[in-house]
């Protein structure tokens, strides 16, 4: 039974891939199968939630699946209005399955929190998510299209807000791809492999699923010994992956210009963009057909753009030396944001990188500049401003970012951001070998902070009505300048975690 109703599918592949491939379900979104470590593919089987990614769709025979679509239209609708109340849906990946966690769970902040465990979100920082599921608030009057506009500035890309988001209905690539679509994955060697569904075509590739790897952290970049004595202070960083839960997806029918990856959020600067569409266009072209190009998570992690890792000395006087990991762009945005800065450009083996990335080395930079004053105050190129303060238990941001346009969804990003901050500082990194291979392929291997990790968030935001700009770039910055000076100023991120 599915939803009530009696289906019939092939015993072969997961029940995520009978429910999105076969029976049209959408609202169980694939962001790390066959890993069942992100918690978007949610699904009830007689009652009780399950990860769909992981459980053989001939194991749930005879039985009960119940999807957000089967959910009373009344409850679902209450979860809808109160995740965008509090702007606990932001792209709304993530929210169909948590909702579907969350359907009956006390609504208190420990059960909540704890049964948010199962599942990861990158937009939101949890915060506003456990508040919906705790005070349920409901519909309130808001200008919506103010508030699209204000997610478009914070997230990067074109981002509806509205209450039909938090379950699932944003708009995303790998949902909107015509039925009939042929599917195309990388396989090992790099080649394209076409099936008919993506079960089908990484069975055919012989694709492996990632693993967290007992490889250790490195921080590939030092500081020269014979310049230490020039700087008040250094950091070394590691490589970080975004950890965008929509893995890049792409469709294209033959003559027609490709939809997607970027349907709904930005993906704060780190999601691929042209080589995949250019991919889907020549496919669909050469087979007639139109071509569904879905990444799997060990795609995107192998395939993605990594902010570059660095290391860096400032002097009292906030000017320093960054050495950072050859990236096109990079002397050109130092010399724009920290003309008193030098930069020294260093080739180390591992994945791509890019400046695209949220605040990519000026974050860096002005985190070791505010190391050397007072205060964590950060100026964003823009003119945006953020200062934060945080003690371990609670995180205080005040900022300025000119008309406010939606005070939720600033909030809401403001509190995304921050929660990023802190996860950069204490804990994210992937393992990549001296030879530059990225070992850690699952999304629980990156390091971002659990529910239960993070502490509380709160924002202020100071209005002077000057022109909408973005600030959880500077929030982000702020907030990890802050916590290194919590941490008594570590010179490695992240802080808490060692190498191997």
């Amino acid at each position: 039974m599915l939803n009530g109703r009696s289906v019939s599918v092939p015993s072969e592949g997961t029940l995520l891939s009978a429910l999105r491939d076969r029976l049209g379900i959408r609202s169980a979104k694939d962001g790390c199968a066959p890993q069942g470590q992100c918690g978007c593919c949610t699904v009830l089987v007689d009652g009780e939630p399950r990860v769909a990614c992981v459980t053989p769709v001939a194991r749930v025979a005879g039985r009960a699946v119940t999807t957000l679509e089967g959910v009373d239209d009344a409850v679902r609708q209450k979860w809808a209005d109160a995740l965008c109340a509090t702007g606990g849906s932001q792209c709304g990946f993530c929210t169909p399955g948590i909702i579907m966690r969350l359907l009956d769970v006390e609504p208190t902040k420990a059960d909540v929190e704890r049964s948010l465990l199962a599942h990861l979100c990158r937009c939101t920082g949890w915060q506003t998510i456990v508040e919906a599921a705790v005070d349920r608030p409901q519909r309130r009057d808001r200008d919506l299209t103010a508030a699209s506009e204000r997610a478009r500035i914070e997230g990067g890309g074109t981002q509806r807000v509205s209450a039909d988001v938090a379950l699932g209905l944003g708009g995303f690539a790998d949902d909107s791809a015509p039925a009939d679509s042929l599917v195309a994955i990388l396989a090992p060697s790099g080649e394209w492999v076409i099936a008919s569904t993506i079960s089908e075509a990484r069975h055919v590739a012989g694709v492996v699923p990632g693993r967290r790897s007992t490889v250790g952290l490195t921080w590939p970049i030092d500081v020269p010994d014979d310049q230490r004595g020039d700087f008040v202070r250094t950091l070394r960083t590691t490589w970080v992956e975004p950890a965008y839960l929509e893995p890049d997806a792409v469709w294209c029918t033959p003559g027609d210009e490709p939809v997607g990856p970027l349907a709904n959020g930005g993906a704060f600067g780190g999601k691929t963009t042209s080589w995949l569409r250019d991919e889907a266009r020549r496919l669909a072209d050469e087979h007639g057909r139109s071509i569904r190009i879905v990444l799997s998570r060990e795609d995107v992690v192998r395939h993605g753009a990594k902010r570059p890792p660095l290391a860096a000395g400032v002097r009292a006087d906030g000017s320093g030396v960054v050495w950072v990991r050859a990236t096109t762009g990079v002397r050109k945005l130092v010399a724009a944001v920290a003309p008193d800065w030098d930069v020294v450009e260093v080739d180390v083996p591992g994945p791509r990188t890019s400046l695209d990335p949220r605040a990519a080395v000026w974050a860096e930079i002005a985190a070791l500049r505010a190391s050397v004053t007072d205060h964590d105050r950060v100026v964003a190129p823009n003119g945006s401003w953020a200062e934060a303060w945080s003690d371990g238990d609670a995180v205080r941001v005040r900022v300025g970012c000119g008309v406010a346009l939606d005070d939720v969804t600033l909030r809401s990003y403001c509190i995304g951001a921050a929660h990023m901050g802190l996860g950069w500082v204490r804990s994210e990194g992937v393992a990549v070998d001296a030879r530059g291979t990225v070992h850690d392929l699952t999304i629980r291997s990156f390091g971002v902070l659990r529910a239960v990790d993070t502490p509380s968030i709160h924002i202020e935001v100071v209005d002077d009505g000057s022109p909408a700009r973005n600030v959880s770039d500077a929030v982000f910055t702020a907030v990890a300048a802050a916590e290194w000076r919590r941490t008594g100023f570590a010179p490695r991120w992240p802080c808490t975690r060692d190498s191997r």
